[in-house]
């Protein structure tokens, strides 16, 4: 359907980054973070866009409920842009039923916009970590896409004590990978150097191995309390993240999991697949002790001008009202640590998650930092109950670019089993 009205080059500088306008970036996630994936000169994004990628006006949601979430609202003038003019101009015609009045369509993109070094343009650093289900496909074709850098590959499929979760269905040639193999299962914390040593090198990983990580929902009769494919998301972050710790050199992320492949269309296999074990990793383990501190460094951090322990919690766990987890008895939080925020419970991340479970627009995560004091000045240290959320805040963090971050392993679990440690409750004084 033709719609409203298109606006040149000239017309969009002239109202870029004014108060009452939003540019809407109707592509995949992938495209507005920096891959170039139709020949443009800049991959990225027009800067100060927003992401709402057109397939999100397909699902079974009320449209106006998540342009209202992402801070779109009729009130604005709105100009949306794409790889896809009948695409976007079928999205501006959803936009003007929906209510919004001043809809324009900008079709120049990739023959104008990205060629023109003058025009402002905006990427996620480490972009490339971040790959789409059409990229692992290229890379099972047996081709090299764009941003391969190993000898190698291994296509992991996390989950968590649960092997019927890989069973059941996987991308072929994925290997299976327990998170309980990267981590103690009674402590949470990362296993140690030669435990991983160990475990990396039978399932055929070395620094040298692009390793892609991706998870499911898995769980049957209601026992795994996350949501869609929560955990797995959840589980193939703390994956990455312990695998950088060890010094993998390419860790990289199915963004939005293993649902997203299967949308897409791809092939779902149920054949196992054996790892093909190495002798040696080929690095010290770990090469970067810097991502991961223990308890004794997160005091320090308190304490430290240059440095904040973040939580990656919920309110209502930080106030002390529930622990977040039947495991862990002790409620409340660590004094001194700043809030981050995950979403509404233990096992929801809404703000650092899209609603197809894509890692959220970088930007919009950014903000919810700057709301509440964190910054990229600082030495950061996420943390959560057991290390899952503050993974998936450091792997955001670590995609964005920060120049020092860390996970506190042992979080609230270990803080609070300790006696001799201060616990806070009720609602914090930087909040009354």
């Amino acid at each position: 359907m033709k719609t409203t009205n298109t606006i040149s080059t000239s017309e969009l500088k002239a109202i870029l980054f004014q108060d009452d306008t939003l540019i809407i970036d109707t592509r995949t996630p992938e495209a507005y973070n920096g891959w170039a994936l139709k020949g443009e000169p800049r991959g990225g994004h027009i800067k100060g866009a927003k992401n709402f990628p057109y397939q999100w006006t397909n699902y079974h949601f009320e449209l106006k409920d998540i342009l209202s979430e992402k801070g779109i609202l009729p009130d604005k003038k709105v100009i949306l842009y794409g790889y896809d003019r009948e695409k976007t101009e079928d999205f501006a015609s959803l936009l003007t039923e929906a209510g919004f009045a001043d809809v324009s369509c900008y079709h120049l993109f990739v023959s104008e916009w990205s060629p023109n070094l003058s025009l402002p343009m905006d990427y996620l650093p480490r972009f490339e970590q971040l790959v789409s289900p059409q990229w692992v496909d290229e890379l099972l074709e047996g081709n090299r896409p764009h941003h391969y850098r190993g000898k190698d590959f291994v296509i992991a499929h996390s989950h968590y004590d649960y092997p019927e979760a890989y069973h059941s269905g996987h991308i072929p040639g994925a290997i299976a990978l327990n998170t309980s193999d990267l981590e103690d299962p009674v402590t949470w914390n990362r296993r140690t150097p030669e435990e991983l040593r160990q475990v990396l090198t039978s399932h055929g990983i070395s620094a040298d191995t692009t390793v892609v990580l991706y998870g499911k929902f898995a769980f049957p009769d209601n026992r795994d309390p996350y949501p869609g494919q929560a955990a797995g998301h959840l589980g193939a972050m703390r994956c990455a993240a312990i695998l950088l710790y060890a010094g993998v050199k390419d860790v990289k992320i199915l963004n939005g999991g293993f649902s997203r492949w299967e949308s897409a269309g791809f092939e779902i296999s149920t054949e196992e697949v054996k790892p093909e074990p190495i002798v040696d990793f080929g690095a010290n383990i770990p090469t970067h002790p810097e991502y991961f501190v223990d308890m004794a460094e997160a005091k320090a951090m308190i304490k430290a001008e240059d440095a904040d322990l973040v939580s990656i919690r919920s309110w209502n766990e930080i106030i002390g009202e529930v622990s977040g987890y039947n495991y862990i008895e002790q409620k409340g939080r660590i004094p001194g640590a700043v809030f981050g925020n995950c979403g509404t419970d233990a096992y929801h991340m809404e703000n650092y998650r899209n609603v197809d479970h894509t890692t959220r627009e970088f930007h919009e995560i950014e903000a919810h930092w700057k709301k509440y004091g964190i910054g990229r000045d600082k030495h950061l240290a996420f943390y959560c109950g057991t290390g899952w959320r503050g993974s998936e805040a450091f792997i955001n963090a670590y995609l964005m670019g920060y120049p020092k971050i860390s996970v506190y392993d042992g979080g609230w679990m270990e803080w609070s089993s300790h006696p001799g440690n201060p616990v806070a409750t009720g609602i914090p004084e930087e909040f009354k």
